[in-house]
């Protein structure tokens, strides 16, 4: 992989991580179209790089993340991830499998899409408008909500902010909580991931250009995850998921003509 292709890569990761487009789905086209072979450093690499997307999430709140009186808020959030760390550490080689399967991340992609055609009409008259007012059994059931990205192209943003809206909470009460929660569960994935990529094979996180790479793409993620935030945060208020749901139905059809052309095997 090359420094232009790993800049390219960190802007799809960064632009998609928060959004309910699926950045597996995105990354997966972006690197078939640069003919990036997937092997275990570039596999690594697109894991990896949600470090640079968390931090983002850590920057932008940072007052909330920072502040050792809001127990409960940590609480909160280590309820929310615990159906994550179960069902990932119990299902890891299925998980992984279903990553190497463009065809369940173009089928997951399109039913996300259609469901998000419809999801504002689903969920009204929202009770909770702030993080401080979600319950221990809300934030719970939101990690369970989180659980359905385990499946690639379902999108970690837009499983856990539906759950949030099923939780009564409003759309940017569900977005924001759904990027708390997202720190927990990414650093969780992303340290399994390179603790075992040290474990296994260790000559290549010591590949200078590997590391270069590792480093420039968590930067650009970082970057563009900003900018991303607090675009969709405003979006989202005054659109809803109508726009996003379309998009996600076209980006389902370019991968399946991917697919279907031999382009992605």
């Amino acid at each position: 992989m090359s420094i232009f292709e790993s800049a390219i890569l960190a802007i799809v990761e960064g632009l998609t991580e928060f959004l309910p487009i699926s950045s597996t789905g995105h990354l997966i086209i972006s690197s078939s179209l640069m003919h990036i072979e997937k092997d275990e450093f570039t596999k690594l690499f697109e894991i990896a790089i949600q470090l640079g997307a968390i931090l983002a999430v850590v920057v932008l709140y940072w007052k909330k993340f920072f502040d050792v009186a809001r127990i409960k808020f940590y609480l909160r959030l280590f309820i929310g991830v615990v159906p994550a760390i179960v069902l990932g550490l119990l299902f890891s080689k299925k998980i992984d499998a279903l990553l190497e399967s463009p065809l369940t991340v173009a089928v997951t992609m399109f039913l996300g899409g259609i469901v998000l055609l419809f999801v504002d009409n689903f969920f009204k008259n929202p009770s909770v408008g702030d993080e401080n007012n979600i319950s221990n059994a809300q934030s719970f059931a939101i990690g369970i909500w989180q659980c359905l990205a385990m499946v690639p192209g379902t999108s970690r943003s837009a499983a856990s902010i539906i759950g949030g809206m099923q939780q009564k909470l409003t759309r940017r009460a569900a977005a924001e909580f759904s990027f708390f929660l997202a720190v927990p569960t990414m650093l969780a994935a992303t340290g399994y991931k390179l603790l075992k990529a040290y474990r296994d094979n260790p000559a290549m996180l010591h590949n200078n250009g590997n590391i270069e790479a590792l480093l420039l793409g968590n930067l650009i993620a970082f970057i563009v995850a900003m900018a991303a935030i607090k675009f969709f945060i405003g979006f989202l208020q005054k659109h809803g998921f109508r726009l996003f749901g379309y998009y996600r139905i076209g980006a389902s059809l370019i991968l399946f003509v991917l697919i279907w052309k031999r382009i992605i095997s």
